[in-house]
């Protein structure tokens, strides 16, 4: 059983932070020599696929509440106003 819901798009956010990480560690440790800007691409590609990864698992988590639901659409047991359960 899993403790939370699986959020794809935070996945790829943070793989993405680990990735640019990376690129300056090695830059920083001399293995090879990034500019400054080389994340940017990086950071943007990234940034955009989070952003669709959790529109998509949005989408489907949606679907599924929706599927599962066994709410009537009909009207209220009481049309009066009154909020009290019978």
């Amino acid at each position: 059983m899993l403790l939370h819901e699986f959020r794809p798009g935070r996945l790829i956010a943070g793989a993405t932070g680990l990735a640019i990480a990376a690129v300056y560690a090695g830059d920083a440790a001399g293995s090879w020599d990034a500019p400054w800007y080389a994340v940017l691409p990086l950071l943007s590609a990234g940034l955009f696929l989070a952003g669709a990864a959790t529109w998509v698992g949005y989408r489907l988590r949606r679907r599924r509440a929706r599927a599962a639901s066994t709410e009537s659409t009909d009207a209220p047991a009481s049309t009066s106003g009154s909020h009290a359960i019978r």
